[in-house]
């Protein structure tokens, strides 16, 4: 059975999204702001998250920076809730790292298709990552680029903006902070060095044993 946790402060909104949900025989745990789904997360390690964006304590936003940041939790699909139909609010959160989003109210079409497609996806990455562990010709050249995919998550996380032609990355633009173009120009080269290392694979220079 599939764990799910929302993170959903209005009770209304919370239980019918739990029970919705629970129909479909999802094992459902709740919590009512931000700060207690952390908590929740850490302590029963759900499949899926579900998390509103505006809440109190701690918003969404911070809640997926804190679950992407734990290992645990690093690659749990986290899926956002919010009232707001905003492209640039919808760009924000992709960016803290977040793999859908759902416009309150939410449709419950619309809710079971968006957590069984997350699932189904996290499964199959894991399948075809452990296929490129353990050898297996036909999943593990499948894994290269669900690694790659991974990894363009993992830059958006971190504020990288663009690939270049050359297959690098760069960061972001018109930063002011000396310090902190620093810092993104560091992590630039960590992800490139990452790049690199799958490229190996995918044309088989390497093999992970």
């Amino acid at each position: 059975m599939k764990r799910i946790l929302v993170i959903e402060d209005q009770a209304p909104m919370r239980r019918n999204i739990a029970l919705m949900l629970e129909m479909e025989g999802y094992k459902v745990f709740t919590a009512e702001n931000g700060k207690v789904g952390v908590e929740v997360a850490r302590a029963e390690k759900p499949d899926l998250v579900i998390c509103d964006v505006m809440m109190p304590e701690l918003d969404g936003h911070g809640v997926v920076q804190i679950l992407r940041g734990e290992e645990a939790t690093s690659t749990t699909p986290f899926i956002f809730l919010t009232a707001r139909s905003d492209k640039g609010d919808v760009r924000i959160g992709m960016n803290f790292g977040a793999d859908d989003y759902l416009i309150k109210p939410v449709v419950r079409v619309d809710l079971l298709a968006a957590v069984e497609v997350r699932l189904s996806r996290a499964e199959a990455i894991e399948a075809r990552v452990a296929g490129l562990v353990f050898g297996d010709p036909v999943l593990g050249e499948l894994a290269v680029f669900d690694v790659l995919e991974l990894l363009g998550h993992a830059l958006l996380d971190a504020g990288v903006d663009d690939f270049r032609s050359d297959g690098n990355v760069a960061p972001l633009g018109g930063l002011g902070d000396r310090e902190t173009h620093a810092g993104e120009t560091g992590l630039v080269h960590q992800v490139n060095d990452q790049l690199e290392l799958v490229k190996a694979l995918e044309i088989g220079h390497l093999r992970l044993v």
